[in-house]
């Protein structure tokens, strides 16, 4: 394309003399997928959100409107045409739990069964009392005596609730670029690219949704080792509580944009 978005960004490097190997440093984007949206080789790259995702770093870095020129490249190069915006994507996911439908992601509930224990045990202590916890503020020896047996040394220890949801854990065994959403939709890994031994976790949810630039990324789902696909191609997948894992198709990859 004429005048496009590649000509653009290399005149705007070369005019503030900037080397590739210092923008890679600094905005952590490899420099061949640099080099190739300069020369505008779009086959290097890995193609929608992922490519306008760098591009808009690259050029807001360089001091562009980025989302401009991301947009620019979508309907000049991409012809507007084949990929759902995020936002369209996360939108029915979003009206689901928002609706408590079936398929919406909620957020774990606090266990009912720790409060009906109090209440519980809080009418026994009024039955306890004499005259069934009527009269005066003086203190019954019958109350004394159950609270001197729940402060006995070497009782029983409170029952917790179980934690609900599930959690994870990322490793990057090489570089790559990742995004986590929760079960809420909040990012807790912000369509980052992590450098090779780079950790992020871990996290707890009801349930997450995931996206891999690649397959280089180790992920442990409630301590055991997931099964992650070895592509150079782009990855996503659901994780629920049980740890069940499922491959999401393109369209239904978050994409932290």
């Amino acid at each position: 394309m004429a005048n496009g978005v590649g000509p653009i960004l290399r005149e705007a490097r070369n005019r503030r003399k900037l080397e590739i190997s210092t923008v890679e440093a600094t905005i952590r984007i490899r420099a061949r997928f640099l080099l190739a949206i300069e020369n505008e080789e779009w086959g290097v790259l890995p193609g929608g959100v992922y490519t306008r995702g760098f591009i808009r770093t690259y050029a807001n870095y360089l001091g562009f409107d980025g989302e401009r020129l991301a947009e620019d490249f979508r309907r000049e190069v991409e012809g507007g045409s084949g990929e759902r915006s995020p936002a369209a994507e996360l939108a029915p996911v979003a009206a689901s739990a928002a609706s408590g439908a079936p398929g919406g992601r909620r957020l774990p509930r606090a266990g009912w069964l720790a409060g009906a224990a109090v209440v519980l045990v809080a009418v026994l202590i009024v039955v306890a009392l004499p005259g069934g916890g009527e009269g005066g503020g003086a203190e019954s020896p019958a109350r004394r005596s159950i609270q001197a047996r729940d402060r006995r040394p070497g009782g029983p220890e409170p029952v917790q609730p179980r934690r609900e949801g599930v959690s994870i854990r990322l490793s990057a065994n090489a570089e790559v670029w990742v995004c986590v959403l929760d079960a809420g939709g909040a990012r807790l890994v912000d369509g980052q690219i992590l450098e090779a031994g780079a950790e992020e976790g871990p996290f707890h949810s009801g349930s997450f949704t995931v996206s891999f630039g690649n397959g280089e990324v180790s992920m442990l789902i409630d301590g055991r080792e997931a099964e992650i696909q070895a592509t150079s191609s782009p990855v996503g997948y659901s994780i629920e509580p049980g740890g069940q894992l499922t491959e999401l198709g393109e369209s239904e990859r978050p994409t932290c944009t």
